[in-house]
């Protein structure tokens, strides 16, 4: 069955409103994993407008199943990286007025140095992934620079109009799941992800893992995160 990362960063988003402590993005991450998620997810940005570098460092501590770490490919968040050893980093791209991350990571204008980054968080131990846009072009240099993962963005799918659209997207990501791991990547899937649309991306077999984070926290103000999560792996399990 495909696992289910949830990312916490809209927990920490929360708190931010108002500069306080809480809600605790770490009491979360407990209350999730207890719910039986797989893993969880955080985006430590080079601004740290919502997880913080002490969360990161909780986390590491009290996570019990996989902790996935999103990150630009910068020199700051590879030494972070490093010293704090998650089970994987997640490259994606990063834009400091963007409300959420908008797109998938160019590895073909960013080829050389993000080898030199693959290299040193591999010889670390982690697990390296890349998010990306479903493009073929993007899966090969992925497989070339020797990734571990790639994270297919399915914002295009979620952000559909109509069911033509839809149905395309779909279709998308199915080839561009089944190219990368043909080409011996993991593949994960992510970004816009609801409790409406995530049983058709679930159901493709080469998806491993799925991560959703915005859909789940926000279910949970209203129903509790131990309720929203298992609603969720429900979802996915059919």
């Amino acid at each position: 069955m495909v696992r289910l990362g949830v990312n916490v960063d809209h927990v920490a988003t929360v708190r931010e409103a108002r500069k306080g402590i809480e809600p605790d993005p770490i009491g979360a991450a407990v209350l999730v994993e207890l719910a039986g998620a797989d893993g969880i997810v955080c985006h430590l940005r080079e601004d740290r407008r919502h997880i913080k570098d002490r969360d990161l460092s909780l986390l590491r501590q009290i996570v019990r199943t996989h902790l996935n770490l999103k990150m630009a490919a910068t020199d700051e968040m590879i030494k972070k990286a490093i010293n704090v050893l998650p089970d994987m980093v997640t490259l994606v791209p990063e834009r400091r007025q963007e409300i959420t991350t908008e797109g998938g990571l160019d590895i073909t204008t960013n080829y050389d140095y993000l080898e030199e980054v693959t290299s040193s968080l591999r010889a670390n131990n982690i697990v390296v992934s890349f998010f990306i846009d479903p493009d073929i072009y993007q899966i090969k240099a992925a497989a070339k620079l020797g990734a571990d993962y790639v994270e297919l963005h399915t914002g295009s799918y979620a952000n559909a109009d109509d069911l033509n659209q839809v149905m395309d997207e779909l279709e998308r990501i199915k080839s561009m799941a089944a190219a990368a791991a043909k080409m011996g990547l993991g593949v994960s899937a992510g970004h816009g992800l609801n409790y409406q649309n995530v049983v058709d991306v679930a159901k493709i077999k080469q998806i491993e893992e799925l991560n959703i984070g915005h859909s789940i926290i926000s279910k949970a103000v209203l129903v509790g995160m131990d309720r929203a999560v298992r609603e969720m792996i429900d979802l996915m399990k059919r």
